[in-house]
């Protein structure tokens, strides 16, 4: 009967009701979302066209690999939101 007594009292602690808990996606890091920064400007007194094409190859390529590193991660934070969403 003791061991009754105390193996109710235990059992009784542990309460099998469950507590919802109402879970969010993280919101995303707001820098990602901004537009790309802005790209090396020459001086307007350049005269000298190799030094022209090298500084527009080297901006359209930062510019570029900025578009892409943008895109890719709002359509991986934007597919993952979606998925988070219909598991709820």
């Amino acid at each position: 009967m003791k061991y009754f007594l105390v193996l109710a009292l235990l059992l009784a602690g542990c309460s099998t009701t469950t507590v919802p808990v109402k879970r969010t996606f993280p919101a995303a890091d707001p820098v990602m979302f901004e537009p790309a920064p802005s790209l090396k400007q020459l001086p307007t007194d350049t005269k000298d066209l190799d030094q022209l094409i090298t500084n527009s190859v080297e901006n359209f390529g930062e510019y570029r690999k900025l578009v892409k590193k943008y895109e890719m991660w709002q359509e991986w934070y934007n597919k993952q939101k979606e998925n988070f969403e219909k598991v709820q």
